[in-house]
């Protein structure tokens, strides 16, 4: 593998084993299933932003290449954009600072939606994957706006953040059963591996997870086990699908795209699972 991709996994993997250390105590005060589960969702982001802040200062000068050309000094903010990428994951982890670094990451994706993912709109209005993401994108800054109007205590944030949240998971659910050969989750081009058995029904299943859930968050019922279901379904896709493909590609031209899907898909889960998270969950 490459630096690039040791660095990711290296980066995951400490984010995964300080996040698991430190977030005990809160794991072991949540009450019922559902309640342990959205504990873990901040740790989960962490994860996913900690992969991602490594492949900005390891792989800086690619991505560099998407940052708009009318917005001078590319590289500054490939980094820059890394170092507050590694200072979200650092502040979830900890559980300190969590009131400002919530506000940035919802600051942060859609931030990406406006200048990089809508200036595509006039080229690309016809193509499902410019939709899908622009929905990812807006749906992970939505993610982070539930928590960040649960720790300021507005609730007005946190029911416009599960709307998107919600309508982003019906959209994706439905997609899941108009192209069920691509891989599940974030429904993206790649499609699922010759040798995963029945990719058809892990798509229509992850489809019906997403519908089902994204309906409920959207009609504001059972929104926490709704959350913390679909959220647990996602993170064990990441672990019992998208890791093994990785595992299959990491020798090949293929890793890096298999550890994008990794933290794509654990992103995806995590906000999922901070959709659920309430005022009760709040930082002291």
């Amino acid at each position: 593998m490459s630096v690039l991709v040791w660095g990711m996994v290296g980066a995951g993997v400490a984010a995964l084993v300080a996040g698991v250390a430190l977030v005990l105590p809160r794991f072991r005060a949540a009450s019922g299933a559902a309640g342990k589960l959205i504990v873990l969702g901040p740790v989960f982001e962490a994860v996913a932003l900690a992969m991602f802040a490594a492949e900005h200062f390891l792989a800086a000068k690619g991505l560099s290449a998407i940052v708009p050309k009318w917005l001078p000094g590319p590289m500054f903010w490939t980094y820059f954009f890394g170092v507050a990428l590694a200072a979200a994951a650092i502040s979830l982890i900890l559980w300190w600072g969590v009131r400002w670094s919530s506000v940035g990451l919802v600051l942060f994706f859609w931030i990406i939606v406006l200048v990089v993912d809508l200036p595509g709109l006039p080229k690309f209005p016809h193509t499902r994957f410019f939709w899908i993401l622009t929905a990812r994108e807006t749906c992970f800054g939505a993610g982070a706006l539930v928590l960040a109007g649960s720790v300021w205590g507005k609730r007005v944030l946190v029911r416009v953040g599960r709307f998107i949240v919600g309508a982003t998971m019906v959209f994706y659910g439905v997609e899941h059963f108009f192209y069920p050969r691509n891989v599940p989750g974030v429904p993206l081009e790649k499609m699922t591996p010759a040798w995963i058995p029945a990719p058809v029904g892990i798509a229509s299943f992850v489809g019906v997870v997403l519908v089902v859930c994204g309906v409920r968050l959207l009609m504001g019922t059972r929104v926490k086990v709704a959350a913390a279901f679909a959220g647990a379904v996602l993170v064990l896709l990441v672990v019992f699908f998208y890791v093994p493909i990785f595992l299959t590609e990491m020798h090949t031209d293929l890793a890096l795209e298999g550890m994008n899907y990794v933290g794509d898909t654990l992103l995806f889960g995590a906000t999922v699972l901070l959709a659920g998270w309430g005022a009760d969950q709040s930082p002291s």
